[in-house]
Formats: structure tokens, sequence, C-alpha cells
């Protein structure tokens, strides 16, 4: 593992000293070595520059580009998996459950070791370890058609996936805060979306040329096998961004100590109400959206008799369009605040677009787009509100706990929606969709009622009164601050 001295004395790259939570890398550093700004001649070489923040947003953002490429491979395949492994769509969405299943715990587990045990850079490495050992086990299943040895490789894939995303999220927290976080997990949520995009673009045609030379589940594995190169690459990110963190904590000589407060994992039942809230319209919110997305190119070619390609082609507007509008919503978010409010909305829209895409024979085109416009409203406004209502040292595991309630719903939503498609057909599971959206609405509207009653509507504020909230808490006298009970509640 590799050390560097400094000072006379050597810290660990990636190790660190294991707590994410004081690590504050944006433009209120002041603490920096005498003799120039951060000993650096040039801003782009200042942690505190924004020049050298945007850098480290840029590989940020391509840390889940391999992940989120090859997550949608079976869906970009589909038809083709079908085929070359001769399975039901049922066995088909193991594919996608068995990459959940992992992280009901491990997603809250990795939140935890990124917070207590690894730190931010060890552990960010690691999980992208497990994506290239995954994807690649999962390639060798198709090449010797071991349907069960791809569904390990999904599970392998599944461990370092959704704990890379919680890692991603605390680097956000980590360099960016205030005002620039919406922005930047609208940013990350766009980069992370173009793999998605990319993956529902390539892969049919990279799977018809190598077609030519290699055919049925050899040319499925061996196709995956050259997916996997996007995982390496996510990979390098890891590594970059270790040395990038390890640099700022040196020339800022920051702590890495923790701020004092040991985090248990007991005090999860002290979380209050609004954050369970969050989960429940986060997960009934997403089992609409991504098993729609792993089902889709079939569901596309057989109600509007797309080809392939054009059935991946409007599969993928959904994270076309969240590319484009992520960030600008998360910058909305970040003038505006609002946060429920606009949750609330996203989820209106999205029961929309899926009403038209069940019972209406217009372009689909139409009701993907509203659906991605709808879906990035919705990660822009709903993730950053974690931050609202948890101390600032326990994001990781909010974080990993979120993660894991959305992947048990995921892993067995997805697993009921094959059976659905199996027995009653895309309008059914269409029906099935939207009523868990509905529930998820429900969930909203109880979160902003809460809100308003117990937080003082704190989650809803425009960014002004926010402002002002947090200044009168601070300052005014301990008899204007908000009741007893409002404390008690966070």
């Amino acid at each position: 593992m590799a050390r560097i001295l400094d000072d006379g004395g050597d810290t660990d790259v990636l190790t660190g000293g294991g707590s994410t939570d004081t690590r504050d890398y944006g433009e209120s550093s002041v603490e920096t070595r005498s003799g120039g700004q951060g000993g650096c001649w040039f801003s782009c070489c200042d942690p505190r520059s924004s020049l050298h923040r945007f850098i480290v947003l840029l590989f940020m953002c391509f840390l889940g580009f391999g992940s989120y490429f090859c997550y949608d491979n079976p869906g970009a395949l589909q038809d083709n998996f079908m085929k070359d492994m001769d399975i039901t769509t049922a066995q088909f969405t193991y594919l996608y459950s068995f990459y959940s299943w992992p992280n009901v715990v491990l997603c809250f587990v990795g939140g935890f070791l990124l917070d207590s045990v690894f730190g931010i850079r060890l552990g960010t490495v690691i999980f992208c370890i497990f994506l290239v050992i995954g994807q690649i086990v999962f390639a060798l299943g198709g090449i010797f058609d071991m349907f069960w040895l791809m569904l390990l490789g999904r599970f392998i894939f599944g461990i370092g996936g959704e704990s890379l995303a919680v890692a991603q999220n605390a680097y956000a927290v980590s360099w960016f805060k205030g005002k620039e976080l919406n922005m930047v997990f609208g940013l990350q949520l766009s980069f992370a979306r173009v793999g998605s995009t990319v993956n529902f673009n390539l892969m049919e045609p990279l799977y018809k040329w190598m077609n030519t030379s290699y055919k049925g589940h050899t040319c499925t594995g061996i196709v995956l096998m050259i997916a996997g190169a996007t995982c390496i690459l996510s990979l390098f990110c890891a590594a970059a961004l270790a040395i990038f963190d390890f640099r700022a904590e040196k020339i800022l000589k920051k702590q890495t100590l923790g701020s004092g407060e040991k985090i248990r994992l007991s005090d999860v039942r002290y979380f209050p109400v609004s954050f369970w809230l969050m989960c429940g319209s986060c997960v009934a919110y997403y089992v609409a959206i991504f098993p729609f997305i792993g089902l889709g190119k079939v569901f596309f070619i057989r109600k509007f008799d797309f080809t392939p390609e054009g059935a991946n082609a409007v599969n993928s507007i959904l994270y076309i369009v969240s590319a484009v509008a992520s960030p600008l919503f998360g910058l909305l978010v970040d003038r505006t605040g609002r946060n429920v409010f606009y949750v609330f909305i996203s989820i209106l829209v999205t029961i929309g677009a899926h009403g038209i895409l069940a019972f209406t024979f217009l372009n689909p085109y139409v009701g993907m787009c509203i659906m991605g416009l709808s879906y990035s409203m919705l990660a822009s406004a709903l993730w950053p509100m974690v931050a609202l209502v948890i101390p600032e040292h326990q994001l990781g595991t909010a974080y990993g706990i979120m993660q894991a309630v959305q992947n048990f719903g995921l892993a067995v939503i997805t697993s009921v929606a094959g059976e659905i498609v199996d027995t009653g057909g895309y309008l059914l599971l269409e029906v099935f969709f939207i009523a868990w959206l509905c529930l998820s609405l429900a969930c909203t509207v109880l979160l902003w009622l809460h809100d308003s009653s117990h937080s003082a509507g704190l989650l809803n504020m425009s960014i002004d009164d926010r402002d002002r909230w947090e200044h009168d808490k601070i300052y005014l006298p301990l008899t204007t601050l908000p009741s007893d009970d409002y404390f008690t509640d966070l």
C-alpha cells in the first residue's frame, strides 16, 4: 500500500484517519501551509481553489461510470439473454435481484465502514475492485453457459456497486457543502447516467458485431467481458480520488480524527421519523423506475413494434434526459430550496408518464422523456434532504441505510415484476408500478406534514428562510429557539 512521507511523518494515502466527517475542502477551508496558498504556485494545485475542486469533481463523476454502465448490461441485451441462456423473464430478473440482495445489508455496513473502519479512500478502492471481479465472473458465466455463475458474478458486482454509490455521496459531502451540494449530486447522477445511456446504445450493436464470429452464450459472455473495461475506468478514478483527498488533507492540515462523537450502529434508532419517511418515498419510487428499465426492451418491442436497437434507444431516453436535466434541477434546488415540494411534483408527473405508456399508444418517447425529467427532479431534491436531518458524522451510515432499503425493495419487486410479465403481461406490470408510485406519494405527503409540525417546515423552506432559521437557531436566546419537541425529533 502506497505511503507518502511529509513533514517528517508518514500518512497512509488510502486509509487516512478513517472518518469522513471533518474534511471540508470547500472554499471555507482556511488552514493552509505557511508561505503560500496551500504550498502551491498554481490555482489548479490548491485544494481550496474552484479549478482544483472542479478537477476532483470530474473524477468523482466518472467514479460511478463503470458501475452504471454494467448494471444495465442485462437490460440492453434482454432478448439475447433469454434466447442464448434459455431462460424465462422471471429468471432473467434474477440478474437484477442478485445484484440488489447483498446490498440489503452491505450498503448499510458499507456506509459504516466508510465512516469508521476503512475511511473513504481505501473503501472506495475496495468497492471498485469488487466491481471488476464481479463483471469478470458474470462474463465467464456467459462464456461457459453457466447461469448460476452469472448470478454469482452479479452478486459480487452488487457488493461493490451500491457501496460505491455511498462512497460517492460521502466524497461529495466532504468536498462540496452548502449551496453547491445539490448541484453536485445532480452532476454526479448526470455523469453516471451517461454510462447507462452508452450501455443501452452500444451493447446491441456490439453484440451483433461479435455475433459474426461467436454464437449464442459465448457471444454474450465475450460482450460482457468487453463491457468490464468500464469498471477498470472506475477503479482508476477511485485511485486518483484517493491521491487528491490525501493531498488536500495534508496541505490544509485537516485532521481526520472524527468529530469527537463515537459512531455507533445503535444510533440508527435515534434517526428522526422524517428520515424513515424519505426512505419509504425513495424505495417506493425507484421500484417503479429501475425494474421497468430492466424489462423495458421487450415491452417496447411487443407493444410498439420497435426493433431491438429502437427499443434500446427509447429505453435509454430516461437516462439521456437525466444526464442533461439532473444538474439543472440540482441548480434549481440549490437556488430555491423547497425540496419536499419538488419531490411531490416529481412523483405526480412520474405517475402520469407511466399512465401514458400503459394506457395509450402515444409515441413512447413522450412518456419516457417526461419520466426522465421527473426522475431527475426527484433525485436532485430527495437525496440532499438527508443532510438536513442527519448529523454530518452519521451521513455515511444514513446514506447506507437509504441505499439498503432501496435495494431490498428492488430485490423483491424486480423478481415479482418478472413473474407478473410471465403470467399477466406488461399492462398488469404497469398497473403494479403505478400502485407503488401512489405509495411513494403518500410517504411524501406524510413527510411534508411531519416536517411542518415538528421541524418548522425546514425541508420545504426556501434557501433564504433556511439560512435565517440556521442563524436564529445558533444566535437567538434559548427562549426563542424551537420547542423541545424539535430537538427530540432531531
